[in-house]
Order: structure tokens, then C-alpha cells, then sequence
């Protein structure tokens, strides 16, 4: 669905934010963009959007390069972005306006999603609070039917109980011939959601596996101080330390720890992805 090619951008003329980036996603994945703040989450997904075009490199959605914005390319592709502001209408006439852009919206599955969320569609958009004009863009970005959803921090401005609706209703949609790439810092927000775990940083992809893999490989424990066994990375928590193992050194079928794996890919990026090499 994405295929992205030696990508260089940079936003000053002598300070690469991308330096030779390179990934492909395909559709029927979740995947959870993560990356340090400033990272270049947000202006990887405006290339891949088209809305940011490459100094090198090329950006392909469905074949077509992004940057040439056509019409058929735009029609498969939502981009849910993190600050936005919405016109001072109501949800219908908001769907009157854009849904036609869309040839697979879906008006039934967008009264649910809204409906799921608690969203007041009689009020002007502009009346609603921000989690509820950023529930009901969600809302409108899964009844788009877009084969490429991409959504920037959607957890932002969300209280907890707008989180846990935010999952069941992603969980129970339909995005087999869909692939969605979620960008966020808040990686606990994507438990149990994901399929994928990308990572981005300096300028490159460092880490992209999907969920089966790292579980095949790596184990996530608490251990003991006394545990001599050895340790790809570990952090201390109250009565000892969560810990990444190689899947060799435990029987046990581990939870995998998304913001202890975030950190450990971070500041252990070589030993992490040794892992897989190995098991490759």
C-alpha cells in the first residue's frame, strides 16, 4: 500500500530531519508509529499524505507518488491530523460536503461510530468540546472506508474513558483490506491494538515488527534483583526491575511491555534488532 524509498527531507537547509528513510506498509495492518517528540512522526505522515514532498527519495501509495496529489490516489487515503479546526456546522451537513470525495463512505457505519462515541450531531461542530470534535473526525475517518488511514496522535485531548470507547471501536471495525498507521508518543494508549510497532528516530526507521515476531522472540518480565539471567533491558520498578529477555532464557508467554519496548529500541537499538538477525 506505502512504499517509501530512500526519503531525505529536511525543514533547514544544512539539518536532515530524513536521511535516507526507507519502509513499506501494506494494507490489513495496524501499525503504531512511535517516536521521540520531535522525531518527525507528524511530517513522515504529511509525506505519505502528500501534503510534504521529498527533497529525495520517493513516497508511493498504491503505486502513484504521493507528491502528484491525484485524485484517485487522494480518494484512498484519511488523514486524521492532530490540531485541526472544523467549520461551524452540524455532523450532516459536514457529510453532505465531504463524504462525496469518498466513493466507499458509509453513512450506516458512520451513525454508529458517532453514536458509539456519544457525539450530539445535532450540534454545530464548533459548539462540541475537543475530544468530541476529535471523536467525531474519527468517526468520519472509518466511515470513509479509505484504504490508507492515517491518524496523528488521536488519543490527544481524550479523557480515559474516550481512550478505552477510542479501542473498542477501532477493535471492532473492519480494516482487513485497510491499513491504518497510528503516530503517537502515548504508546500505552495502543494496547492490545496494534499489529505492527514501528520506530522512528534520527532520522530513520530503527525498529518495524510486527506483533508475532516480537512476541516469538522477546519475553517481557519482572524479575528479581537476584535474577542473574541476562537482559537485553531493564528499568527498576518496586521490588525489582520489568525486564526485556531473549525468548531462549524463558518458557514463559509474556505481554508485550509497548512502552518498555519503545524505551529499550531507543536507548538499545543494536542489541534489540540483534534479536531478530537471529532468529532470521
Amino acid at each position: 500500500m506505502v512504499t517509501i524509498e530512500n526519503l531525505t527531507f529536511s525543514f533547514k537547509k544544512h539539518q536532515k530531519l530524513f536521511d535516507g528513510l526507507s519502509m513499506s506498509l501494506d494494507t490489513g495492518y495496524i501499525y503504531g508509529l512511535f517516536g521521540m517528540n520531535g522525531a518527525g512522526k507528524t511530517t513522515l505522515l504529511n509525506h505519505i499524505a502528500g501534503l510534504l514532498f521529498p527533497k529525495e527519495g520517493s513516497c508511493l501509495v498504491d503505486g502513484e507518488l504521493s507528491k502528484k496529489r491525484l485524485p484517485g490516489t487522494l480518494q484512498q487515503i484519511f488523514f486524521l491530523p492532530e490540531q485541526f479546526d472544523l467549520p461551524a456546522i452540524n455532523a450532516e451537513r459536514y457529510k453532505a460536503m465531504h463524504a462525496p470525495f469518498y466513493p466507499l463512505f458509509d453513512d450506516n457505519l458512520f451513525q454508529e461510530v458517532l453514536m458509539e462515541f456519544d457525539v450530539d450531531a445535532t450540534k454545530k461542530l464548533t459548539e462540541l468540546s475537543y475530544g468530541q470534535r476529535k471523536k467525531f473526525l474519527i468517526s468520519f475517518a472509518l466511515a470513509t472506508n479509505a484504504r490508507l488511514l492515517l491518524m496523528d496522535e488521536p488519543t490527544n485531548g481524550l479523557d480515559i474513558p474516550s481512550k478505552s470507547q477510542f479501542r473498542k471501536v477501532m477493535a471492532g471495525s473492519d480494516l482487513s483490506n485497510r491499513c491504518v498507521v497510528i503516530s503517537t508518543h502515548q504508546v500505552r494508549d495502543l494496547d492490545a491494538l496494534i499489529d505492527h510497532v514501528t520506530v522512528l528516530n534520527n532520522g530513520k526507521i530503527i525498529f518495524h515488527k510486527n506483533i508475532a515476531t516480537i512476541s516469538d522472540t522477546l519475553s517481557f518480565e519482572k524479575v528479581a534483583d537476584d535474577d542473574n539471567r541476562f537482559t537485553l533491558y531493564s528499568e527498576d520498578i518496586f521490588g525489582g526491575k520489568s525486564a526485556i529477555l531473549p525468548k531462549s532464557l524463558s518458557n514463559k508467554e509474556t505481554q508485550i511491555d509497548l512502552e518498555l519496548l519503545f524505551s529499550a529500541v531507543i536507548n538499545q537499538t543494536e542489541s534489540i534488532n540483534s534479536q531478530f538477525v537471529k532468529e532470521n
